[in-house]
């Protein structure tokens, strides 16, 4: 693991350890996740990253015509 110093403003920089108290966790450990949850944000907004989710869920709709299946179920709204 690569060590890195970084600035924080006083007031992120107390809500940081008062988190990291609450969470039990060390403050370190709060940013590691915080950078994970950001890139994997970053990375599903992207295109590439849309294009891995599809790739990734390709055929897991198995039941034949998906399209027919939710104009099915659309059609009990208008119903009611």
């Amino acid at each position: 693991m690569v060590r890195t110093l970084i600035s924080l403003d006083d007031a992120d920089k107390a809500w940081l350890d008062a988190k990291s108290r609450s969470e039990r966790v060390p403050m370190t450990e709060l940013v590691r996740v915080a950078i994970r949850r950001f890139r994997r944000a970053e990375a599903a907004a992207s295109p590439r990253g849309l294009e891995a989710l599809l790739r990734a869920t390709r055929g897991a709709w198995a039941k034949g015509d998906g399209l027919a299946y939710q104009r099915r179920l659309r059609s009990d709204w208008s119903k009611r």
